[in-house]
């Protein structure tokens, strides 16, 4: 297997060009910034001039001397002062403007990345430069093996195949895994003709009753002493907070040892595109059609997340595929929590199909869903109370987002309007509950969470001092 480097990403609508990076870059190398924010093509925009550190560097093919050298090891391009002899044929050879010389030193300049830990990134207060963690995430998962066989038969690209994807890779053969209804089981992963396009034991249970079976799947292997199976559910939105809402909240109730992941795509996208109760307000579906009468869907949808920490969940957490190194360190957290009681994933994952989006759009359609906080990152443990693992600071406006999804075309200024209060009040909200504004009167103090003891009967943990959901 190849070897993969994390990187410095830039979101370009963060930056602010305050040059923040610039001045931490140049007092950390004691003289000119490798970093270098410039005025974009439209007003108030910004680019960025960084060494990309490429894998195929033209910079290293035009170097005369042998100065420049990729490193196998880290990734970096390396210079070396030894060798090199100030032609600056490096700074022509560079398509980035991101090779340049430093007129105070007289020699060539680039990004080194500080070590892995860059102060430019450190530095930047709006969140524009972020420090990837997708490479390291390919080298520690990249050899395990995927749980899916090849070619299922999920639409031209479907989130919710790389969802499960990634998901099974991590939890791996030590798992017994159900899948209700759905877009999941109807690309092939439990099967066509006897044959299962799953590698571990997969079943298809009801709509109504996936969460209520796992129970009882847990519960045997408890009893029998195989207490280390990871028992899960890969569920769609239809699944979760329509038909099957009442088995997840009383496993939730119960604190029954389950993982249970909600791909939400909101909709029941496998049978026509009918909203769901966690389609969004606005949305055009099948069942809430955009005509001269009707203009989409008319009720906010229903968060789940928050339905499940209002049942003290062992962990509860949000997750999008724009940001999988949060994604791979929410299932480590989510798995250990589901051998000591309920713990709930919930991972928005757009559906190219329903909702009118390019396939090579979809990760674009995650990110701006996060970044406008249509989507908020967060997670939830009765002992620590709910975080955001993603600021919600400064997000861009919904109506960008909006823009990128074609079930939203049709919306107009007083319904884009509406759903920016609803975000905003969603936000608001949820920084009261992580203790970013003032809490609750501590009357208010959370009842103990539930947990699950291996014959079920319901035992409850420490309380908590300060408020919480």
């Amino acid at each position: 297997m190849s070897i993969a480097f994390d990187t410095i990403a830039f979101r370009a609508p963060k930056c602010d060009g305050c040059g923040e990076c610039m001045k931490a870059c140049s007092a950390v190398k004691q003289g000119a910034s490798r970093i270098s924010i410039v005025p974009g093509a439209s007003a108030g925009a910004f680019e960025m001039a960084l060494c990309r550190q490429c894998g195929d560097p033209k910079c290293v093919m035009v170097c005369p001397a042998g100065a420049l050298t990729k490193n196998g090891a880290s990734g970096v391009i390396d210079w070396s002062a030894d060798k090199c002899v100030d032609c600056l044929l490096c700074t022509s050879g560079c398509a980035y403007g991101a090779i340049s010389a430093d007129p105070v030193g007289g020699r060539v300049i680039k990004c080194d990345q500080c070590g892995g830990d860059p102060a430019c990134v450190s530095a930047c207060p709006s969140g524009a430069l972020e420090w990837g963690g997708a490479g390291s995430i390919y080298n520690r998962f990249g050899e395990m093996e995927d749980m899916f066989v090849p070619g299922l038969a999920g639409c031209q690209g479907c989130n919710s195949e790389l969802i499960m994807r990634h998901v099974m890779r991590r939890v791996g053969r030590n798992s017994v895994l159900a899948t209700p209804p759905g877009c999941i089981p109807g690309m092939g992963s439990v099967g066509y003709n006897g044959k299962t396009g799953t590698k571990v034991p997969v079943f298809h249970p009801l709509l109504t009753n996936t969460a209520s079976m796992l129970a009882g799947i847990r519960r045997y292997y408890d009893k029998v002493g195989r207490k280390d199976i990871v028992v899960m559910a890969l569920a769609g939105d239809g699944g979760t907070v329509d038909c099957g809402f009442h088995a997840v909240s009383g496993a939730a109730e119960r604190g029954e040892k389950i993982l249970y992941v909600c791909v939400d795509n909101e909709g029941y996208m496998n049978t026509g595109m009918q909203r769901s109760g966690a389609t969004p307000y606005g949305s055009w579906t099948s069942t809430t059609p955009v005509g001269d009468k009707l203009k989409g869907k008319t009720q906010d949808a229903k968060n789940m997340p928050m339905i499940m920490v209002a049942h003290r969940a062992a962990y509860v957490a949000t997750a999008s595929t724009a940001y999988m190194e949060e994604l791979y360190d929410k299932l480590d957290r989510a798995i250990e929590a589901s051998f000591k009681g309920f713990s709930y994933l919930h991972i928005y994952s757009p559906c190219p199909t329903g909702w009118r989006v390019a396939s090579n759009k979809v990760i674009e359609a995650c990110r701006m869903s996060v970044e406008s906080n249509f989507v908020t990152l967060w997670e939830y443990t009765p002992e620590a109370g709910l975080r955001f693992t993603r600021s919600p600071d400064r997000p861009i406006p919904v109506v960008d987002y909006a823009r990128t999804i074609g079930k939203y075309r049709h919306l107009d200024a007083d319904q884009l309007a509406h759903i920016q209060a609803k975000v905003d009040e969603q936000v608001a909200l949820l920084k009261r509950l992580a203790g970013e504004v003032a809490t609750a009167p501590a009357a208010l103090a959370a009842a103990p969470a539930r947990t699950s003891t291996p014959d079920g009967a319901a035992t409850p943990p420490l309380r908590h001092e300060t408020f919480r959901p």
